[in-house]
């Protein structure tokens, strides 16, 4: 199974959010083969260091969970070493223009419908350009999105 992780998924390993047992859980089970690692992209990159640092701010106005900038910098290194060192995850390049063109056929498909943000319209659509058959999130709305799309979800 050729699995896509969203950065909502990916934030459980670098943050105390909750669930990230099950994310340990997932990529345990997964073999140590490098035809099993699971892609990331520019989006992934874009999107982690951003989304620890917000975590960071709605801690500090009582919003969030605890987050401190040291544990957010602690996160984000993590992230780059599993970047660096391959064991999980391996940077997987998309043509801008194919990710163009999928998030805009996906877009005019489904969010008048149902009011799909533009990250995950991307992240689905990095999904299937890529030809994961599953998609790993704890945002309802993007799993609703890839069941939509024929991937299987958590």
């Amino acid at each position: 199974m050729a699995a896509y992780c969203d950065t909502n998924f990916l934030l459980r390993l670098y943050s105390d959010l909750p669930e990230a047992e099950v994310v340990f859980r997932l990529l345990g089970q997964r073999p140590a083969r490098s035809d099993q690692r699971i892609p990331l992209t520019w989006l992934h990159q874009l999107e982690l260091p951003n989304a620890l640092q917000l975590m960071v701010l709605l801690a500090r106005s009582g919003a969030g969970l605890r987050m401190t900038p040291d544990n957010a910098s602690v996160g984000l290194a993590r992230f780059d070493d599993d970047l660096s060192n391959g064991q999980f995850f391996v940077l997987t390049p998309i043509a801008t223009h194919d990710l163009v063109q999928a998030t805009r056929a996906l877009s005019l498909r489904h969010t008048a419908r149902h009011g799909f943000r533009a990250y995950d319209i991307a992240h689905v659509a990095s999904a299937l350009l890529l030809e994961c058959d599953a998609f790993w999130s704890f945002d309802a709305k993007a799993s609703r999105l890839a069941k939509l799309e024929g991937l299987k979800t958590l």
